[in-house]
């Protein structure tokens, strides 16, 4: 394994540890190695015992960093980071401390790789092309509801699409329909999951309307739309149900044209105290509230409301005026999204 990280390294001395782990699993995958190397891989890789459960027929494997199997009963108070790779088999890594910060890209790329392992891989592989069409709108409307059915979505249900970039951390992975699926912004982790989810934890992650499989593009594109307004930390995750009606509009939208409130929302944020207080006036309703919740006088505020008002040339905090700032600074978000650039690696990485 370390003469493999070495050979990437060589090849690449700029990628991260992260990149250089799914590297090293594909490579991995492709010399269609057994399960006790993969986990003797992920346990070099993490400096920790890795461990593999398999439900039928019965069977636990535990390797330590060494490469040797460990027999012994794993201690009590370790730290384990656990993902189901099906629901039969299970992969996590043991740790006497705190998480480290690559140990999710080793155990979700663990986990892939005992699932090709096992024989899911080829199945799963075959009915991936069904999701890049289930979500393109220029294909015919049959041809989506045929692979939904190929995936085995139900049509009376309701479904929402969830996209996350290749780079994105998953705490946990859901069980569903998924691809990478080429966008005009880069290409996407794309996952079909239930209406009713629960909160998916990837960061960073877009979560689309929800909709009957017929129209799972429009939940794509308003997942995408979603994504493109995330900004870790603060905001890793994105619901398009918390954007209400516009997201639509946006999904719908061309995209690039001549918005003359953006161009001049672009001026007000040129100034030192723009960004903060543009989105303290976007998620309040007085200048009273927008003052308190950025924490300087009202009067402040006031005369910063004043400036915007001049740039601008309609009220921001009056009637249609509101709608107007709210609906270019949400455009502005979108056409200045950094969230699908691979972010540096952290220093001394």
């Amino acid at each position: 394994m370390q003469e493999l990280l070495g050979r990437i390294a060589r090849l690449d001395p700029s990628a991260s540890l992260g990149l250089r782990v799914i590297a090293c699993f594909d490579e991995l995958v492709v010399g269609r190695v057994n399960t006790r190397a993969l986990l003797a891989s992920a346990a070099s890789l993490a400096a920790c015992t890795a461990g593999f459960e398999q439900r039928s027929p019965a069977r636990v494997v535990r390797i330590a960093p060494d490469g040797h199997r460990d027999d012994t009963l794993a201690p009590s108070r370790r730290s384990e980071l656990t993902a189901h790779a099906t629901e039969d088999l299970r992969v996590w890594l043991e740790r006497e401390g705190p998480q480290q910060p690559n140990d999710a890209i080793i155990l979700e790329r663990l986990a892939l790789a005992v699932r090709i392992r096992h024989g899911h891989g080829r199945r799963e592989f075959d009915n991936r092309r069904y999701v890049g069409l289930l979500v393109d709108e220029t294909v015919e409307e049959e041809q989506r509801c045929i692979s939904a059915t190929a995936l085995g979505l139900v049509a009376g249900r309701r479904y929402r699409v969830a996209v996350a970039p290749l780079f994105a951390v998953w705490t946990t992975h859901p069980a569903g329909p998924e691809d990478v699926v080429p966008t005009p912004f880069g290409p996407v982790h794309a996952v079909v999951v239930p209406a009713d989810h629960g909160e998916l934890d990837a960061t960073p992650c877009g979560i689309g309307s929800p909709t009957h499989v017929s129209e799972l593009h429009h939940s794509f594109r308003t997942a995408m739309v979603a994504l493109r307004l995330c900004d870790p930390p603060s905001s890793p995750r994105v619901r398009a149900d918390d954007l209400g009606g516009i997201v639509g509009l946006l999904a719908d939208s061309a995209g690039a044209g001549h918005h003359p409130d953006v161009e001049r929302l672009a001026a007000v944020l040129e100034h030192p105290w723009g960004a903060a207080t543009i989105d303290a006036i976007v998620r309040t309703g007085t200048v009273r509230q927008a003052a308190r919740d950025i924490g300087i006088h009202h009067s402040t505020m006031q005369d910063r409301v004043e400036t915007i008002e001049r740039i601008l040339g309609f009220d921001p905090m009056d009637g249609f005026g509101r709608t107007r700032i709210g609906t270019a600074h949400i455009m502005w978000r979108l056409e200045n999204s950094r969230v699908l650039e691979l972010p540096p690696p952290p220093a001394g990485r």
